[in-house]
């Protein structure tokens, strides 16, 4: 048996799926079974029950499955302790972001991340944040640009990025366009256009709303911030999106005025030591990040 066969027994294991596995090992799913049909044969035992769509591991494969984590964490250690007397640092860093978000200073970041160490190799996924959460906790990305309501989860690190309040965005001729600022309650008379559950703004606004004892009608739901505005242009409903996500925004920005809790943008990331993360973060901070 090889490292290869071991990380895509330990993708397939978490993964409870040959297409996800091989999505997340970038390589083709015949390319995984193979090479799982190779390691059944050299470890005399099948590792996977796949009668279903769902893989499930064997009682073989339940008792090899920590052992095989265990022996890829020791090469990875060993090879992170070689390049430390080296003066190398090497791997892959595996991002994720939240849909749609564009942060200048992140992609200088990584720019200058690169240049530095061009051994190290960068992916990129987007998604929900609480998705991403989700995938850092687990170990899937290392670290993730992510919204959140009023805090980030206690169990990570984490580097706040932006802390900002919502505003209703309305064209010209909206009875809302001359206000200072709008409530809640008022903002609830209208259909509103806003990010899908799993965002942070949208977060923020569902707690508001609870803590307020009001609902509202989100009438459509978009994952672009620029998707909810062109929605709002259109007269369909009242955007409400955070104050950054605005600034471009060819329509009447009105602050909401009683929601105490803050919309969040930050990066998050395990706790645990990563040589790969000791060498991105001071880039992140050279970026004002």
């Amino acid at each position: 048996m090889d490292l290869r066969q071991l990380e895509y027994f330990v993708a397939v294991a978490e993964e409870a799926n040959f297409t996800k596995a091989a999505e997340r090992v970038h390589i083709t799913q015949s390319g995984v079974s193979a090479q799982i049909r190779q390691f059944e044969r050299e470890v005399g035992a099948e590792l996977f029950d796949r009668s279903s769509r769902i893989v499930r591991l064997t009682d073989a494969g339940v008792a090899a499955l920590p052992h095989a984590r265990a022996a890829l964490a020791a090469a990875a250690a060993a090879q992170t302790a070689i390049d430390q007397v080296k003066g190398l640092v090497r791997g892959r860093l595996r991002l994720g972001m939240v849909t749609a978000c564009t942060v200048t200073p992140l992609f200088d970041a990584l720019a200058a991340f690169h240049r530095a160490h061009p051994r190290i190799e960068v992916t990129l996924s987007e998604g929900n944040s609480d998705v991403l959460v989700e995938d850092v906790r687990a170990g899937r990305i290392d670290i993730a640009l992510v919204g959140a309501a009023g805090s980030t989860p206690g169990d990570l690190a984490y580097r706040t990025i932006v802390s900002e309040g919502l505003v209703a965005l309305v064209p010209e001729d909206h009875p809302l366009a001359g206000k200072e600022d709008v409530s809640l309650r008022r903002l609830g008379a209208y259909p509103l256009i806003c990010l899908p559950v799993g965002t942070g703004v949208r977060a923020v606004l569902d707690q508001a709303c609870a803590a307020a004892g009001l609902r509202v009608n989100v009438a459509l739901q978009a994952t672009a911030p620029g998707t909810v505005m062109d929605l709002a242009t259109r007269g369909l409903g009242v955007a409400v999106l955070s104050a950054t996500m605005a600034e471009d925004a060819k329509l009447t920005a009105v602050p909401v005025a009683d929601v105490d809790i803050p919309a969040l943008l930050a990066l998050v990331w395990r706790r645990e030591d990563s040589t790969v993360l000791r060498a991105l973060l001071p880039h992140c901070t050279a970026a004002g990040l």
